[in-house]
């Protein structure tokens, strides 16, 4: 299956004046996009030439944004101009589980100190159009809401870096999860965002912090089993 990258590349600016990233920016964000959810499945080869046909850009900001994603561990360059998403094992996800059970708790806590009326109901409408995506089955939208939830959550506890380590180590499971939520539909995913949101109303940190934990964990746990089972997941996959 090849992969297919977004074709509209405009930015809406965030102040008054009108904004323009550079270029090299804008090429690692759509690529970045495309490796978190999973619009490149782990282990699919793509040319170099093809992301240039796919995105307009020229071969350096490409190359750069290649660059970036391979140290980030999101992309693998393998010679003869070509890259893949590389497929992640059991050991590797049991690492990315410590990570995100140690991190993304100690944010959401931090969150629940210092969470406004307006993070809260902006949670709350990520939270609802996450709801609808369940409902409807629809897995990329699952996806892209279920990431906007945790990055906003991450982002109201004001520790950056923190925020920083804990997002990019979502590049090294986003595509694996794509294969098993669309393999196993979104019907049963956990979802411990309400119980979250009800702690940054009462400014309760232990329970948000629970809560998140919780999700991760059971997100998580539900990948490692799908790893595990290699035949199912390649067969995902193909």
């Amino acid at each position: 299956m090849q992969g297919t990258l977004p074709q509209d590349g405009s930015i809406q600016p965030n102040t008054e004046k009108p904004t323009r990233l550079p270029t090299h920016q804008v090429v690692y964000q759509r690529l970045r996009e495309a490796v978190l959810f999973g619009e490149l499945a782990p282990g699919e080869p793509v040319t170099i030439q093809g992301l240039i046909e796919r995105t307009g850009a020229g071969m350096t900001p490409i190359r750069e944004a290649i660059r970036r994603l391979t140290s980030e561990g999101a992309l693998e360059f393998r010679g003869n101009r070509r890259v893949l998403v590389p497929m992640p094992t059991p050991e590797a996800i049991e690492e990315l589980i410590f990570l995100r059970e140690t991190l993304e708790p100690q944010l959401a806590a931090r969150a629940a100190e210092k969470a406004t009326k307006a993070d809260i109901a902006t949670l709350d409408r990520i939270d609802s159009a996450l709801d609808e995506a369940i409902t409807r089955g629809d897995v990329v939208a699952y996806l892209r809401q279920n990431h906007a939830f945790h990055m906003k959550l991450n982002e109201m506890a004001d520790a950056p870096i923190l925020a920083d380590v804990a997002g990019s180590v979502w590049l090294r499971f986003g595509p694996a999860m794509r294969v098993v939520c669309g393999r196993m539909g979104t019907q049963n995913l956990p979802d411990n965002h309400k119980t979250t949101i009800q702690a940054l109303r009462e400014a309760d940190s232990k329970t948000a912090a629970e809560a998140i934990r919780l999700d991760v964990v059971q997100g998580m746990e539900q990948l490692l089993q799908a790893l595990k089972d290699a035949e199912g997941f390649i067969e995902a996959i193909d």
